[in-house]
């Protein structure tokens, strides 16, 4: 008897057993996944939008999403309000500092969200900037190369990796390799880099085919190859999201690495993780956008430059008038005890103990005109040194060059792509659009308004002037109509 029949039913039976088991665990996964991002979401969900939200509080957080310009902000806006003496030291990956500390008044780093579980919330405002998404993981791609390409100085990736680490320790600084998300991004870049120069060497090869810098694999990873690497997947990809929901993989909450593996697994999940960001975006003190990037600029200055340049108005004077009190009080007890306990053993300081007043956290005549006009000279210089840096960079790795004629050669697909890949980041950055839309509507009504009040003001200063041409001119065409009419009279009695 052929038994053939037998054995073919068996493994039909085993295989469908193993597909129903399958398919059972993706089920329970999913499941599993579900109620995990839900549990997290309506756990953030469930706290209020702030009601004072647009009031600037004694702490300001500015969450930086990597390349989207917060550098310039920080440098040519933020550096100019807040001295350094008010910056808190950057955490980057760990909390180096304590937030509640009367002096730590500016955070600029690239955590996320998260970071806010550290820090006083209710005296705590924030402020981001989007970037369109498609833009921003062509940049994201651009500086990992750049950057990753200052190490080809050395003769190979163990040299400069040891120099780095040396040159790290003698500086005692945060070097970019310490920074979420380049020291992730930068030593895989750096690796590939080594690797591909290594292959043209030992090929003798000096021929380059493509003339697209986004595809010369014999140089440098090509995008669509990044795109879609894992580490990409993890950390570009919707970045921008994950960072404004704290759930990045630098993230303090304890529950993200699981939220957010489901969320990239099951795209249906996403929708859970998007609302809570963009509720993060409500609760915001200012939301700007890279690509406008006057009115974005225009708006920071008057929504958030003119409450910082209040705020420690106000702090300064405060500190001068407490200073001025220590003073005071320091001369009487000094003159006291030299009159009245003169043999006291413990010699008196005789220099009075003063608060040195924050003369340097800000300049006095600064205002929102200036801020802007001394912003505008700052990022021009900044400008320039970035392109410099990179075209010397670039130089290492030539023919590639990253400019915006490059970018229109990338083809359509991998666009496309990069779209698909970056779906939530592309909800967000709509969402974005509208609150700034709003602000700088805001912002605009409420310059109309504060001018048609210094009209009006003006108008009230200048009254009593007008008022007193008006009743003179008033009272000469009174006086003058009388004595015409007096006269008249006076005529008609002599006739008769």
């Amino acid at each position: 008897m052929d038994s053939s029949p037998n054995w073919f039913v068996s493994l039909l039976i085993i295989g469908s057993a193993f597909l129903l088991a399958n398919v059972a665990s993706a089920e329970d996964d999913y499941q599993r996944c579900e109620i995990a991002v839900n549990k997290w979401a309506t756990s953030q969900l469930s706290q209020e939008v702030k009601e004072d939200k647009h009031t600037l509080h004694d702490l300001l957080f500015f969450l930086h999403i990597p390349r989207t310009g917060g550098r310039t902000y920080f440098h040519c806006f933020l550096k100019k309000l807040y001295s350094s003496r008010l910056e808190c030291p950057r955490s980057y990956d760990k909390l180096r500092f304590n937030p509640r500390k009367a002096n730590c008044r500016l955070l600029v780093t690239h955590d996320d969200y998260s970071m806010m579980t550290k820090l006083p919330n209710e005296k705590t405002s924030v402020v981001t900037i989007l970037r369109n998404p498609v833009d921003r993981v062509f940049s994201t791609y651009e500086f990992s190369i750049e950057v990753a390409a200052r190490f080809l100085v050395h003769p190979n990736l163990t040299s400069s990796i040891q120099m780095a680490g040396r040159l790290r320790k003698k500086n005692k600084g945060v070097s970019t390799l310490d920074i979420w998300p380049w020291k992730y991004l930068v030593p895989w870049m750096r690796e590939d880099l080594f690797a591909r120069r290594d292959a043209r060497l030992s090929q003798n090869l000096n021929h380059v085919e493509s003339k697209d810098s986004y595809n010369m694999e014999d140089f440098a990873m090509p995008l669509h190859q990044y795109i879609n690497d894992p580490i990409a997947l993890d950390i570009v990809h919707n970045g921008a999201t994950f960072q404004v929901a704290g759930l990045t993989n630098n993230s303090y909450l304890a529950e993200s690495h699981e939220v957010r593996t489901c969320v990239q697994k099951y795209q249906s999940l996403g929708k859970s993780v998007l609302d809570v960001a963009k509720r993060r975006l409500d609760n915001m003190l200012y939301v700007g956008l890279t690509e406008d990037h006057k009115g974005s600029a225009t708006t920071f200055a008057h929504v958030v430059g003119a409450q910082v340049i209040s705020q420690l108005v106000v702090s300064n004077s405060s500190k001068e008038h407490q200073a001025k009190n220590i003073t005071e009080q320091s001369y009487s007890i000094a003159e006291f005890q030299s009159q009245n306990d003169q043999h006291e053993t413990t010699p008196i300081d005789e220099s009075p103990r003063t608060l040195s007043p924050a003369s340097g956290e800000i300049r006095k005549s600064m205002t929102v005109g200036k801020l802007v006009e001394a912003y505008e000279t700052c990022i021009s210089n900044l400008r320039k040194s970035q392109s410099q840096r990179r075209i010397n960079s670039l130089k290492r790795i030539s023919p590639v060059n990253y400019t915006k004629e490059a970018r229109r050669q990338v083809p359509e697909s991998v666009i496309e792509q990069i779209v698909s890949l970056n779906r939530l980041d592309m909800e967000l950055y709509k969402y974005a659009q509208n609150i700034f839309a709003g602000q700088h509507e805001q912002m605009i009504q409420k310059l109309l308004q504060e001018r048609q009040s210094s009209i009006l003001m003006n108008s009230y200063i200048t009254a009593p002037w007008e008022n007193i041409l008006l009743i003179t001119a008033i009272i000469l065409v009174v006086v003058a109509v009388f004595s015409f009419l007096n006269a008249k009279r006076r005529m008609s009695k002599v006739k008769i």
